[in-house]
């Protein structure tokens, strides 16, 4: 599972910066305020008044900045990975995320519902969308400090989907064309495929709420949740219009 062991969050830095901030502002305020007072020199005060407003101003960007760090450490199936997030990589792990959330990589394929087909389709192109940036020349360089996100991702490729792509995608590809008039419920190892649907989901799950918490979502494990409708209803199928086929011959 992965948990956030510790966060340094943006509201301990903001504090600790304000701190800071406010007692070189008021030194330099008070600093000015006296020589003024003891010269009475206009030029004097308009050359403080500009080093006032240039001081904050390098202060505000420098708290700026630093306040877009965020540390997040996660543990994932026994190894700890450090991130120190800035505003790049948290948009990079919230468009994984959402890539994962909504495809079957996290979503549930009840027994006896959906496709297989379009699921190893599905996994596919989440393969690609994670492989693409990795692949890139846009890809930033690793931080200096922790682990980045896309080594998050190269995780996921490597060790999950790619695994589970190369073993049933040429085995359900065979079925199909060998039998083309058959549905893909006849196929033996539909079952045995669906099971391991669900052993990859689970595994695929502490890496997805990962990608949230370094994204910086609030409680990312909510948008996994089967939703309280499809849980009372239960699995249903889309209804078709006219009789419904009889069995294969």
């Amino acid at each position: 599972m992965a948990r956030r062991n510790g966060r340094v969050g943006n509201d301990t830095v903001r504090m600790a910066l304000r701190a800071v901030l406010a007692g070189v502002t008021g030194s330099v305020i008070g600093i000015a305020a006296y020589s003024i007072s003891q010269t009475g020199g206009q030029r004097l005060s308009i050359i403080v008044g500009t080093l006032i407003g240039v001081a904050a101003a390098l202060g505000l960007e420098l708290y700026r900045r630093s306040a877009q760090l965020t540390e997040v450490r996660l543990v994932l199936l026994g190894n700890e990975m450090s991130f120190t997030t800035k505003a790049d990589m948290r948009q990079a792990a919230q468009r994984m995320f959402f890539q994962a959330a909504t495809r079957v990589a996290t979503r549930p394929l009840e027994d006896g519902s959906g496709n297989l087909r379009e699921a190893l389709t599905s996994l596919k192109t989440l393969f690609d969308l994670y492989r693409e940036p990795l692949e890139g020349y846009t890809t930033p360089p690793p931080p200096a400090k922790g682990d980045s996100v896309y080594e998050l991702a190269l995780d996921i490729l490597n060790f999950e989907l790619a695994p589970f792509l190369s073993k049933w995608h040429p085995s359900l590809k065979e079925f199909e064309d060998r039998h083309p008039d058959q549905d893909e419920s006849e196929w033996p190892q539909n079952a045995m495929f669906r099971t391991e649907l669900r052993h990859l989901q689970e595994r695929l799950r502490p890496y997805v709420i990962g990608l949230g918490e370094i994204a910086g979502i609030r409680d990312p494990e909510r948008h996994l949740r089967p939703s309280r409708r499809s849980v009372e209803s239960g699995p249903t199928l889309p209804q078709q219009d006219g009789p419904r086929p009889g069995p294969r011959e």
